[in-house]
């Protein structure tokens, strides 16, 4: 399945999708951000929110990133 397919999933269905989902697919939008310092920032918002043992404070700190999955699509 294709990142984009991936990201629309998440999108439609957020609510519904763990966390640590969430974190697999922003870490390979990640991947695909061409400025370093926006990579390092995504980069450390994602360690902080694995960090958490929380799972719905994980999602309150993942919707926080959902902006970046419509960056994604936008740049398709």
């Amino acid at each position: 399945m294709s990142l984009e397919i991936k990201v629309k999933q998440i999108l439609e269905q957020f609510e519904d999708t763990s966390s640590n989902d969430i974190i697999k697919i922003l870490n390979q939008i990640r991947s695909k951000l061409q400025q370093p310092s926006t990579q390092e920032y995504l980069h450390e918002k994602l360690n902080l929110i694995s960090l958490s043992t929380n799972e719905q404070e994980k999602k309150k700190l993942c919707k926080h990133l959902r902006p970046y999955f419509y960056w994604y699509l936008e740049g398709l």
